[in-house]
């Protein structure tokens, strides 16, 4: 039974709660010190994209974050937005939103739990230690009862963690498995060493990319903290911008949030640069959690074979190693990434649908997902770089 004595607000700005406090929920792990298992849900990030206007008014992202507080003490929290449209998700919905709509539903609003514009799986449901079992039934309750007060189609939770999409699960919602590729780090103390674990001819593939990339007539440099200067952003700037109006038509972030970004992210950030005559040409954004580093963005203004690869795949694979990272998170698609050493891996995310009859259609839909995708998973892991033994040698 939920506890009467917890309270559910309603935020529409990260700024009417302080970021000790969202912070305490977020990312508790980082009171020794540390950084956070992922920036993503930090009070520092989702703030920037609302200051920079990436969300809120006439994004189609309006901040609904939910607190949870138990005697005045805020013991959880969730980022949660209201959208009129599926974009900067990553976890498809059009088709469901197109059949709600031809059988005289309106599917939009719905509400989601997500970082925007993130493919990265993290914690959604944030929770003070030692009240995770009171938070995190109320959070969701809270966000269901939300959707109903409102009228809303549908409440969507993206890249969620396993045991959250367990938990969710087991308190009515519906669980959605979806795949990305993602780098391991099998303790590996150099690239070299990495390179060892691949088969021969994947090997020398590496190999001869890593060379062509490198042969473009400039330097590629992996810049952290104060070595990021703001004039890298308005090289970056225009690299986005180029990737996204071909991707999405129009960039998700503005120029803004990389200058706030610059003031209040840097250190979260790595970011390589391919320069040529003192000129970057060509960049990739990753973001620094404490076991695993996030790709994020890429783009070019000049075409140079192979550089995308170096840049977004092996650079990070190289700052992985070099900084004891578990794992690189290359985003979202790209089965180009596997011959790289990035295998698929499950992602996760919870569903609720006010519409009985459309509940039962998607819960049925879900299923024979669920069961292609763990198909499309195990085989094109059997189609991956590594050597099946130790003696393969092709």
């Amino acid at each position: 039974m939920r506890d009467t004595r917890i309270e559910i607000d309603v935020l529409t700005s990260l700024a009417d709660i302080p970021a000790q406090e969202w912070d305490a929920c977020a990312c508790p792990e980082t009171a020794d010190g540390g950084r956070p298992y992922d920036p993503f849900t930090t009070h520092r990030f989702l703030k920037a994209l609302e200051d920079s206007g990436s969300v809120g008014p006439g994004t189609g992202w309006q901040p609904r974050h939910l607190i949870a507080r138990l005697g005045g003490v805020t013991i959880g929290a969730t980022p949660l937005y209201a959208k009129s449209h599926s974009q900067g998700e990553y976890i498809f919905d059009h088709n469901w939103a197109h059949a709600y709509e031809r059988a005289g539903g309106r599917y939009y609003p719905k509400l989601q739990i997500s970082v925007p514009f993130t493919p990265a799986t993290g914690r959604r449901f944030l929770l003070r230690p030692g009240h995770e079992e009171l938070a995190l039934p109320a959070l969701v309750q809270g966000a269901v009862k939300l959707a109903l007060q409102n009228g809303v189609s549908s409440l969507h939770c993206t890249f969620c963690t396993e045991a959250e999409a367990e938990a969710g699960t087991k308190m009515g919602l519906m669980h959605r498995i979806s795949q990305q590729f993602h780098w391991e780090n099998a303790g590996y103390g150099s690239f070299d060493d990495f390179l060892a674990s691949l088969s021969s001819r994947k090997r020398k593939n590496i190999r001869k990319e890593r060379a062509t990339a490198r042969g473009f007539g400039g330097t590629i440099r992996a810049l952290s903290g104060d070595q990021i200067e703001p004039k890298h952003w308005d090289a970056f700037w225009r690299f986005y911008q180029d990737t996204g109006s071909r991707k999405w038509g129009t960039p998700y972030l503005t120029r803004a949030f990389f200058d706030i970004a610059h003031e209040v992210l840097r250190d979260d950030i790595l970011l390589v640069l391919a320069e040529r005559n003192g000129r970057p040409i060509a960049g990739a954004l990753n973001f620094i959690g404490r076991d695993t580093l996030y790709g994020r963005y890429w783009g070019a203004i000049e075409d140079h074979p192979c550089l995308h690869f170096e840049a977004c795949y092996y650079q990070a694979i190289d700052f992985a190693i070099a900084h004891g990272l578990s794992r690189v998170e290359a985003g979202a698609q790209g089965e180009h990434k596997l011959a790289r050493g990035y295998l698929p891996v499950a992602t996760h995310s919870l569903h609720w649908v006010a519409d009985d009859s459309f509940a039962r259609a998607i819960a049925d839909y879900l299923k024979a997902e669920r069961e292609a995708v763990d198909e499309e998973i195990e085989v094109l892991t059997s189609y991956g770089p590594f050597r099946k033994t130790l003696s393969e040698d092709e």
